[in-house]
C-alpha cells in the first residue's frame, strides 16, 4: 500500500530563504538567471550579490535578470510528477517576471497541470518566503494542495514586505526610476522606502541622512504594524548591511516582545541585482 507523500513545496529563488530554512521545511529552489554582459549565472548557485555589485560599479551597468529555463523546471518537477506527488510552486510578483508562466509550463510539458499548482506570490524577496514557509508547514501536517492554496490566497494580502535602499543608482539603471531622482536622491543622502503591494513597488516615504540611521527610523516607523502582524515569525532581509545596524534592528525587533522567530536573510542576486548593497527591509504577515 502507497503512503501518501506531503505536497512538494517549490519557489524560485527570489524567495531568498536562507539555507537552514530551505532544508528544515524540504523546499526545492528553482533559480533565476542572471547575466553579466555575455556572461550567464544560476541565482544562488554559481553567483554571489557581492560579486554581482563589483561588476555592476565596474561596468557602470545593471545586470540582467531572467526567469528560470524551461528545461530546468522540467527537471526539477519530473521526479515528483513520477511519483504521483502534488506540487505546489510558488513564484515572484507575474508583473516582475515570467517565473510563474515557466513552471506552468513545465507542468503541461510533463503532463502534470492536475498535479502541480502554480502561485503567483503577488511579492518579492522574503515576502515570498513568509508564504513559501507557511505552504511547507501546512504540508508537513498532511493538507491538500488545495487546502494549502486556499489557505495561501487568503494571506497574500496580508503579507507586509517594504525595504528602505541606500542608493537609487542601481533602480535607475535598472529602470526602476528616473536619472534625475537618482542623481538627487545621491546628492540629497535621500533613501526611499520601497512598498510591494498588489505585486508592483511603489516609493513612499524618504529618510534623509546616513543609512543606519534611515534604516532604524524605518523600522520604528513600522512599529505599529509590527505589534499588530502574526507572532509566528519576522525577516530582516539585506543586500549586505553592516553587521551593527542588523544587530541594532534585531534588538529592536526582540523588545517588542511580539514574534516567536526571528530570521535573519541576505537578499539573492535577483533582489540585489536591483536594490544594490545596503538594502534592508523588514516582512512580516498582518494578523
Amino acid at each position: 500500500m502507497q503512503v501518501n507523500q506531503p505536497v512538494k513545496i517549490i519557489s524560485d529563488s527570489t524567495c531568498d530563504l536562507s539555507q537552514e530554512l530551505v532544508e528544515k521545511y524540504d523546499i526545492d529552489i528553482l533559480p533565476l538567471h542572471i547575466l553579466l554582459g555575455d556572461a550567464e549565472f544560476c541565482d544562488g548557485k554559481d553567483i554571489s550579490p557581492d560579486s554581482i555589485f563589483t561588476w555592476a560599479d565596474e561596468n557602470k551597468a545593471t545586470p540582467k535578470t531572467s526567469a528560470p529555463s524551461l528545461e530546468d523546471a522540467v527537471t526539477l518537477l519530473r521526479p515528483y510528477v513520477a511519483e504521483g506527488r502534488e506540487v505546489i510552486c510558488f513564484s515572484i510578483s507575474g508583473s516582475m517576471s515570467t517565473s510563474g508562466n515557466v513552471m506552468r509550463l513545465a507542468a503541461e510539458e510533463l503532463d502534470a497541470s492536475s498535479l502541480v499548482t502554480v502561485i503567483d506570490s503577488k511579492n518579492l524577496s522574503t515576502g515570498i518566503g513568509l508564504l513559501v514557509v507557511e505552504a511547507a508547514i501546512m504540508a508537513e501536517q498532511g493538507h491538500s494542495a488545495a487546502e494549502i492554496t486556499a489557505a495561501i490566497q487568503e494571506i497574500i494580502p496580508k503579507v507586509r514586505a517594504s525595504f528602505v535602499v541606500d542608493t537609487l543608482v542601481y533602480l535607475w539603471r535598472g529602470g526602476r526610476c528616473n536619472a534625475v531622482a537618482a542623481l538627487a536622491g545621491s546628492a540629497l543622502k535621500l533613501h526611499p522606502k520601497i512598498v510591494v503591494e498588489n505585486g508592483a513597488m511603489h516609493a513612499t516615504k524618504k529618510y534623509r541622512g546616513k543609512i543606519n540611521a534611515a534604516i532604524m527610523s524605518y523600522v520604528k516607523d513600522l512599529e505599529s504594524d509590527l505589534k499588530a502582524a502574526r507572532t509566528d515569525r519576522v525577516f530582516i532581509t539585506h543586500s549586505g548591511c553592516s553587521r551593527e545596524v542588523v544587530e541594532e534592528v534585531r534588538t529592536y525587533l526582540k523588545s517588542l516582545h511580539k514574534f516567536r522567530e526571528i530570521h535573519e536573510t541576505r537578499a539573492g542576486g535577483v533582489i540585489s541585482s536591483h536594490c544594490g548593497p545596503g538594502t534592508l527591509g523588514v516582512l512580516f504577515i498582518a494578523d
